[in-house]
């Protein structure tokens, strides 16, 4: 090993233990590429503890950072303009993350690009043990379509992704329930299909028989002109507008749905569960199963006019607000409502938790 390798190697190991050493924890190195990285790059790379570490060469740049889970570690200059830095364990699932070069915070060219935070950033897979149920695997496979639908209440022509499945080509003659599936806060039309695995999730459910073949589709939930800190001046009117008065005809005219009530459900995580919880409830005549993943909890006053309820589903991560999300469902269970409740362990408010209650969610939809 040469002598400079050996000096750089020491430097940032001794770096790492500084970082580490409140927590006394020891880097396992079984570092492997993170699956969402750019066709032929190595970094950045994840361990079986959940540490993310990336690499950058940025040999003019005078301090760089990873951030990610709302921190920032140092990354360790080798001399030559190669930065390397290494994470605390992070949380199974998709995270969202990004370099700071000299302040300025910039994607990592090493990983595949998402649209989430309000950008177009990087974004890393943690494994977990239950990767299976989004995994690519050897079934039929749906289709997810790109759609654009007219909407005059915007003077604009809005984008929507559909999901129909596997056996939507095949028989022209059956009609199907459909899903309305919505992001969260500073994501778009594209996080549910891309971050989410949409697609997969339900192409393996189908296979197994465990879910009803159905629709799903997902469009821009006009969130993002919603300042951090600001959902107390936020109108539901003109969303209400575009899904109910526009993209749902649309659909319902383009697609072989079954176009009414009882096979129509919407569900949505974090602010899109927001969205739902208050176009539900001012639409009621619309959808006949409510999904909230993160988003909120109901109450039997709130739905107790709702003729046609047939699910209420309301989920979270273990280090969210378990118990709203339990004790909301039983109060519904005991006001006589087929209510449910689902704690994704181990996960916060991200999109592992987000995929869970999907899964578990699609299980019971129009049943």
């Amino acid at each position: 090993m040469k002598m400079k390798t050996m000096l750089w190697t020491a430097a940032f190991l001794l770096a790492a233990s500084h970082v580490f050493s409140q927590s006394k924890d020891v880097i396992i190195e079984d570092f492997q590429p993170s699956s969402v990285n750019q066709p032929g790059h190595e970094y950045p790379m994840v361990n079986s503890q959940g540490r993310v570490r990336a690499q950058l060469f940025a040999p003019d740049a005078k301090y760089v950072q990873l951030d990610i889970g709302g921190v920032k570690y140092d990354m360790i200059n080798d001399g030559e303009g190669l930065w390397t830095g290494v994470s605390a364990p992070q949380d199974v699932g998709f995270h969202y993350y990004q370099l700071s070069v000299d302040g300025a915070l910039v994607p990592d060219p090493g990983s595949l690009f998402f649209f989430g935070a309000c950008r177009y950033g990087s974004g890393i897979e943690i494994p977990s043990d239950d990767m299976d149920i989004f995994a690519l695997k050897d079934v039929p496979h749906g289709h997810v379509q790109e759609v654009y639908f007219p909407s005059e209440s915007t003077g604009t022509d809005r984008r929507a992704f559909v999901y129909t499945p596997p056996c939507y080509q095949k028989d022209q003659g059956k009609r199907y329930p459909v899903l309305y599936l919505q992001h969260g806060y500073c994501e778009n039309e594209t996080s549910w299909p891309i971050q989410g695995r949409v697609n997969f999730i339900m192409d393996n459910l189908i296979s197994e028989g465990k879910a009803l073949p159905f629709i799903v589709v997902m469009t821009y939930g006009m969130t993002n002109e919603i300042e951090f800190g600001g959902l107390r001046n936020f109108d539901i009117t003109p969303f209400q507008t575009v899904l109910v008065e526009e993209l749902i005809p649309y659909i319902d005219s383009n697609f072989r749905t079954l176009a009414n009530q009882e096979n129509r459900a919407m569900a949505g995580l974090s602010m899109g569960g927001f969205e739902t919880k208050l176009v539900t409830l001012n639409r009621p005549d619309v959808f006949s199963s409510y999904a909230l993943f993160s988003g909120g909890t109901y109450n039997a006053d709130e739905i107790k006019e709702h003729s046609g309820l047939k699910l209420v589903f309301m989920g979270c991560g273990s280090k969210e607000f378990p118990d709203g999300v339990n004790n909301a469902a039983a109060a519904l269970k005991e006001a006589g409502y087929n209510a449910v409740s689902y704690v994704s362990e181990g996960t916060a408010h991200e999109f592992h938790t987000w995929r869970r209650c999907l899964y578990e969610v699609s299980q019971l939809l129009f049943k």
